[in-house]
């Protein structure tokens, strides 16, 4: 009680609360949404985690019920990514026949070592691989195991090929859920490839029960974080998305981002949706960015340009 109260009380005068406090996995409950709406305060999270996003949907009666608009997943990976997952199907559904339908998305993430982003990227990570994989085929939802079905994926410009893998991520649920797409993965890899090759061994050798324990990980990431930090200034901070659209008559569609600084650009497009809300652009409700009610479809456009600022490879619908 004590600590919904001083929530309550932070959030006395403020336009918007931005929720960036991770990790989200394992987190029973959405105390920060849950005084945003009792405040009647706009509010945005960067929750990475399926479970979270959808205890949080939960609330959409009460946040509608108190007029308040929220946006959950509102990061950079997912957030920004699912934003350009949404144009992409939209841009794909205009230019075709009622018979060229969109009918595979795949969601790619490289961030090498920490990103530059410390022991809550680590965290996250760690926690992930003690989940299956929630996926999407031919519109059955099937479960796979973590840090599987490697893929080599082209990032292009700066960053090239680099090999990822799968992991549960709630960008998946929310576009099978909501841009009607029957196929749906997310993977994700890091540098340097050896990395890899750890995550993989994780889940191997470590029990699920483990890999969900958050005081476990927490003394895993103790142990290993400083070592997997000690590599960043090598490889670097850099965060690259590609999202992959294919339809039905073997047209496909790409967008990509890249960006050298990690916090920086997770930082800026977290902004982009906090603004996006302040302009009105997100309806009463609990809503996902690929919603129209979440970022509307003539806000996209903008949101994308603010979003995407220093990035060195921005790409849309190619």
């Amino acid at each position: 009680m004590n600590d919904e109260y001083s929530l309550q009380t932070a959030l006395r005068d403020v336009d918007v609360v931005v929720h960036a406090a991770g990790p989200f996995q394992q987190a029973e409950k959405c105390s920060v949404l849950e005084a945003a709406i009792n405040t009647k305060t706009a509010y945005v999270d960067i929750s990475d985690d399926t479970n979270y996003a959808w205890r949080a949907k939960s609330f959409m009666t009460r946040a509608l019920g108190a007029n308040v608009p929220a946006i959950i997943t509102g990061g950079l990976c997912p957030g920004l990514s699912t934003v350009m997952a949404a144009e992409l199907v939209r841009s794909a559904l205009r230019e075709s026949d009622d018979q060229d339908k969109p009918e595979s998305l795949r969601f790619s993430y490289y961030i090498p070592g920490t990103g530059g982003a410390g022991p809550t990227v680590l965290t996250s990570s760690f926690l992930l691989l003690g989940e299956e994989v929630v996926a999407y085929s031919n519109g059955e939802k099937i479960k796979l195991e973590p840090y599987s079905g490697k893929l080599n994926v082209d990032f292009e410009k700066g960053i090239g090929k680099r090999d990822v893998y799968l992991m549960n991520l709630p960008e998946v649920s929310s576009v099978y859920e909501n841009l009607g797409v029957p196929t749906v993965s997310a993977r994700f890899g890091t540098a340097p490839f050896f990395w890899n090759w750890g995550m993989q061994n994780l889940t191997k050798l470590l029990p699920s029960e483990f890999l969900r324990d958050r005081s476990k990980v927490g003394r895993l990431v103790e142990l290993y974080g400083p070592l997997i930090g000690a590599f960043d200034g090598i490889v670097g901070e850099h965060i690259s998305m590609r999202v992959d659209l294919e339809c039905s008559s073997d047209r496909s569609k790409v967008a990509i981002f890249s960006h050298s600084k990690f916090p920086t650009a997770a930082g800026i497009a977290t902004a982009a949706f906090a603004l996006a809300i302040l302009e009105g652009s997100t309806e009463p409700g609990v809503w996902f960015p690929d919603e129209v009610q979440g970022l509307a479809v003539e806000a996209r456009e903008v949101f994308l340009k603010r979003a995407s600022q220093g990035a060195f490879n921005f790409v849309m619908n190619r």
